[in-house]
């Protein structure tokens, strides 16, 4: 095209886009569908690939039904209110439905407390076990002060833990790794907040409530059938 043609054809374009701007909408959806598949497609892969490292690292925390039909991993952070909101929500859910089974990837991305609520929690399940890491999630998800020096105690008495027994290992090398292992799990995923999910094949950044995850639970288990 010459230049004159060029021009006269860019003229006729905008003109019929302007008379058409409906052209324009369904343009978008289109593009919005394309990359809601292509992220999906690329979710696929990553899980495919960390598969190992999402459900069956040998350190995160296992709870609901270990051996339960599906599963479902939750990147979180104590302090997020997001987080917290989930945790009653994924708690009902366990009650209900007796083969969930439920991952814990500790994140802590929030600040200082959010670093102590972690390694306090991690430090519990090495040193303690599952039962008593049970018992602190619980309680630092709905700890409402700061989580401190101070406080370690409290938290710990609401546990029915002895502090003293755990307070070494929140700065040990094993609780490090663990912490910096999911941390570098979330970079390759793509998860950049809390909470993030993994439920079978499907990736949700971000909260969700209640009957919008019991819908991707089922629909997960009718996939794997």
């Amino acid at each position: 095209m010459t230049p004159d043609e060029r021009g006269t054809f860019r003229a006729e374009v905008r003109a019929y886009l302007l008379e058409n701007p409906e052209v324009l909408i369904e343009a978008m959806d289109i593009l919005r569908i394309r990359e809601a598949e292509a992220e999906v497609q690329a979710d696929t892969r990553l899980l495919s690939q960390f598969g190992d490292a999402i459900y069956n690292d040998g350190v995160s925390w296992v709870g609901g039904n270990p051996d339960g039909d599906i599963t479902i991993v939750e990147f979180l952070d104590y302090r997020c209110g997001y987080c917290r909101r989930a945790y009653g929500e994924i708690q009902a859910m366990l009650a209900e439905d007796g083969k969930i089974r439920r991952v814990v990837k500790e994140f802590p991305i929030l600040g200082e407390d959010s670093d102590e609520s972690a390694k306090l929690a991690l430090a519990t399940l090495q040193v303690l076990g599952d039962e008593a890491y049970g018992r602190m999630h619980d309680v630092l998800m709905t700890f409402e002060g700061p989580v401190t020096d101070q406080t370690l105690p409290l938290i710990a008495r609401r546990a029915d833990i002895d502090i003293d027994q755990v307070l070494p290992a929140m700065e040990s090398d094993a609780v490090a790794e663990h912490i910096a292992s999911i941390r570098l799990l979330a970079q390759r995923l793509n998860v950049t907040g809390t909470p993030a999910f993994v439920v079978g094949a499907t990736m949700v950044r971000g909260y969700v409530p209640k009957d919008a995850m019991s819908r991707i639970v089922a629909e997960e288990r009718e996939r794997a059938r």
